[in-house]
């Protein structure tokens, strides 16, 4: 069910991925897979695209609403409304939405590190970011509670949650978010989750969507991660509350914009018809993380990970090497990574890999790794 492309399959279809390295080194930096997207998904936008497609997302939601209520209900037990759902081009972009249209004033909680776009889009929804650091030889990498607390004591109004956490790979359990939810409460404050990688929980762990425990909350998620389709553009902003969705309905088009049709349709078709497909790329992920885990085990002994617990993207502590940037030094060995310092200025010795390839890409990519930080 799960189909590898091959490098040159890899290079037509991941043209920001692959494009972005020179023939004969391993991409394994920006989070895409390198796997076929899910022939549903691929029939649905091609069939669409035979019956010319190709013009503007339609009024409304698309289907996309009603089709992550099922999946919800059938993956979290969590009973979404099907309304619950207003469509935006990305999640990035609905993050921007959800601060402009949703968010109390006041500066905005960003625990570090964090995807590099948060940064970047709390700056252009003009509020000031508050840093909330995790501590990088903190055994268990849970957001800092009380740090947050005192960000909103001293005024800030919203956090961005990453659930589960890119690039640490980590899922937040139940009690910290209800305690992140009471925190929120006390202080008037608004939590906005990012749930793009909620799908890709791996074995051992469980994902608790955060509206399920805070129905004031405000979440994010789109399929292309778990399904393959970023360049489909199509992510919804999920609010429980009537009065969120009427002032996310209203803004003007300008401001929301640049879903697409075939998004709507990739999307719905992922949270109805490819159950089973998810199910076996959980798996091939699984597999991957026993991979890599053998791999530093063999080739970076004194390489530091946590347990991968959701997503493809592994984040490994490289300080022991010595290396300021090993993603930069292993670069001129045949392999891109994503450098630590992209998710937190100035970290050191960090970086994160995708694991989502080939067990020989991803084998490549270690000992290219191990090679560049040999001394």
């Amino acid at each position: 069910m799960i189909r590898d492309l091959t490098d040159a399959e890899a290079r037509a279809a991941l043209p920001c991925k692959w494009g972005a390295v020179p023939e004969g080194t391993v991409p394994a930096w920006v989070a895409e897979m390198d796997l076929a997207p899910p022939e549903p998904v691929t029939d649905a936008v091609a069939e669409a695209v035979r019956r010319g497609v190709a013009g503007y997302a339609p009024f409304g939601d698309g289907g996309i609403g009603a089709a992550l209520a099922g999946f919800a209900s059938r993956h979290w037990g969590w009973e979404v409304p099907p309304d619950a759902a207003v469509p935006t081009a990305d999640v990035v972009s609905g993050i921007r939405l959800a601060l402009e249209v949703l968010c109390p004033p006041g500066p905005v909680v960003v625990p570090l590190p964090c995807y590099p776009p948060f940064r970047e889009v709390v700056a252009l929804s003009g509020r000031e970011p508050v840093w909330v650091r995790t501590d990088p030889d903190s055994p268990d990498a849970a957001l800092d509670l009380a740090a947050v607390e005192r960000a909103l004591d001293a005024g800030a109004r919203t956090v961005l949650l990453c659930n589960p956490h890119n690039p640490l790979g980590r899922v937040p359990r139940r009690g910290e978010l209800e305690g992140l939810r009471d925190l929120a409460a006390r202080y008037g404050a608004r939590v906005v989750s990012d749930e793009i990688h909620g799908p890709l929980t791996l074995p051992g762990a469980t994902f608790t969507p955060y509206l399920s425990v805070d129905p004031e909350g405000i979440a994010v998620t789109s399929v292309s991660k778990s399904f393959n389709t970023a360049g489909l553009h199509c992510a919804a902003v999920v609010a429980l509350e009537a009065d969120d969705r009427s002032r996310l309905w209203s803004v003007p088009t300008s401001q929301n914009h640049g879903y697409s049709p075939l998004g709507m349709i990739a999307a719905t078709v992922a949270w109805t018809e490819c159950d089973d497909w998810l199910a076996s790329l959980v798996a091939r992920l699984d597999d991957q993380r026993a991979v890599l885990s053998e791999l530093l085990a063999e080739h970076l002994p004194l390489a530091r990970t946590r347990p991968l617990e959701a997503t493809y993207l592994a984040w490994l502590d490289l300080r022991a090497h010595g290396v300021d940037d090993p993603a930069a030094a292993a670069l001129g060995h045949g392999v891109r990574l994503a450098s630590g310092q992209l998710y937190e200025p100035g970290l050191a010795g960090h970086l994160r890999l995708n694991l989502a390839t080939t067990p020989e890409r991803l084998g490549l990519a270690v000992t290219r790794l191990a090679a560049a930080l040999s001394p």
